[in-house]
């Protein structure tokens, strides 16, 4: 294993440090030999930095839930202190500070979005070394050990891949399945559909013939894929940035399924989208993005997009729901002011 592929694993975090730390005690179990990690603070105001920094330091225990069926995972607490480095964000540092860290910590300033946080990583690690592999990962999950070593697996026995996927189950309950490495994308109307949600027994058949694109929970990109199609879009706050990067990498590179890989998601913690539901903020940059990806992809099914969220508006009156009515109207007035003009995705330039 001393050849082994490097990886970056990128987690990004927004005012969720009590997921981030039980995460990471999990990431850090991994049975992978060659990776190091990289936490992205998106501008937290709940004082995230310092609390990941503090647990490093092991000035400060996770809080894993006693009876979660999941404890085993992260629990007992990883040996302390855990060689880690800063970057900005005017912390206290390490005890002692690593030539080759396996945690690096980096504040972003400002909450640009899902897809600028884990480009502001994804530079980090191009400038500091690179990678063979980055592995996007929630930081409301936690993970098998296995895990990374079943995706760098499959990506090696399918070189033709840019990007693969795990199995996502529920963290609660954790025999329900989320998705099986990612989703459908319905163009003509802007919907997505996890591949085969909730289903129990045996993983389905032909999933990688079945993706357009890989769930941003749990991502393995390749390097050479940043390098060819660049990094995520930020054109997208949140949602449709996975659908985005794997549409501009289709032609040149296909998707991938690690069945083995098992990561285990909360879901929602920061996008305030759940199984019940979804909140305000979520509801309107869903559709925001739904209508920045229609018009950069597929911008003569613009009105069929457009007909799905008339929809939505008329069940909106019929509920008497004023604030959605005003939020869907607020999105369409951006658009026809051109505030969301498509751009080319952010580029590598080492």
């Amino acid at each position: 294993m001393a050849d082994a592929a490097r990886v970056c694993v990128v987690v990004v975090n927004w005012n969720g440090w009590r997921d981030t730390l039980e995460c990471l005690e999990s990431l850090l179990r991994s049975d992978y030999p060659e990776y190091r990690v990289i936490v992205c603070d998106n501008g937290s105001t709940d004082g995230s930095l310092e609390r990941l920094e503090e647990w490093a330091q092991g000035r400060l225990p996770a809080p894993v839930v006693p009876e979660s069926p999941l404890r085993r995972l992260s629990w007992p607490p990883l040996p302390k202190p855990v060689p880690h480095l800063v970057h900005g964000g005017g912390g206290a540092g390490p005890v002692a500070r690593p030539a080759a860290p396996r945690l690096e910590l980096v504040a972003a300033g400002s909450n640009r979005g899902f897809a600028a946080g884990n480009n502001v990583a994804l530079r980090l690690a191009l400038d500091t070394g690179g990678f063979d592999y980055a592995w996007l990962l929630n930081n409301d999950t936690v993970v098998e050990p296995d895990a990374l070593p079943q995706l760098v697996a499959r990506m090696l026995a399918k070189p033709a891949a840019g990007m693969c996927g795990s199995t996502l189950r529920f963290y609660q309950p954790p025999h329900e399945v989320q998705a099986y490495g990612g989703a459908r994308y319905n163009r003509w109307f802007g919907v997505p559909s996890n591949i085969d949600r909730l289903r129990r027994g045996e993983t389905p058949a032909d999933v990688e013939g079945r993706l357009d694109y890989v769930m941003g929970a749990s991502l393995l990109v390749s390097a050479s894929f940043v390098r060819d199609v660049g990094l995520m879009s930020e054109d997208y706050f949140l949602f449709c940035e996975e659908v985005d990067w794997a549409t501009r990498g289709r032609g040149r590179y296909s998707l991938a399924y690690a069945p083995g890989s098992v990561v285990y998601h909360k879901g929602g913690r920061s996008t305030g989208l759940s199984r019940g539901g979804c909140s305000p903020l979520a509801d309107r940059q869903m559709i925001r993005s739904q209508l920045v990806f229609a018009r950069q992809h597929t911008p003569g099914l613009l009105p069929l997009v457009a007909l799905r969220h008339l929809l939505v508006l008329g069940n909106s009156v019929r509920r008497r729901q004023p604030e959605r009515i005003r939020m869907l109207a607020q999105v369409y007035l951006d658009l026809l002011r051109g505030r969301y003009r498509p751009g080319v995705g952010a580029k590598n330039q080492d």
